[in-house]
């Protein structure tokens, strides 16, 4: 079993950026994919971005695309999610997630972290 936990969440402002983090334990993390998630008061948590394993493929929601960039660090059991031009529509808390196959649907990742918030101000 993996354990996540993310890192990095915060007060901005619009336009700012944040680098959120998720450090893996108690596995082999660099068996799994790993992504992120999000999920904004009263709505359902939404795909934010993937890598696989081999720290090169990616895959982002059409709504972070050109702003998000994720990236691991496998030697250091982390991966990275940078944010930039963050806005009103990026806030939300923030999951980390592991898994063995990529999925838009958070019922297909079996590993959770426990979340890190992301506040955007004006």
């Amino acid at each position: 079993q993996v354990q996540l936990v993310e890192s990095g969440g915060g007060l901005v402002q619009v336009g700012a950026s944040l680098r959120l983090s998720c450090a893996a334990s108690g596995g082999p993390f660099s068996n799994y994919i790993v992504g992120w998630f999000r999920q904004a008061p009263g709505r359902e948590r939404e795909f934010v971005a993937a890598i696989w394993q081999d720290g090169v493929n990616t895959h982002y929601a059409d709504s972070v695309k050109g702003k998000f960039t994720v990236s691991r660090d496998n030697a250091k059991n982390t991966v990275y999610l940078q944010m930039n031009s963050l806005n009103f529509e990026d806030a939300a808390a923030y999951y980390c997630v592991a898994g063995v196959k990529l999925d838009a649907d958070a019922r297909y990742w079996p590993y959770w972290g426990q979340g890190t918030q992301v506040t955007v101000s004006s």
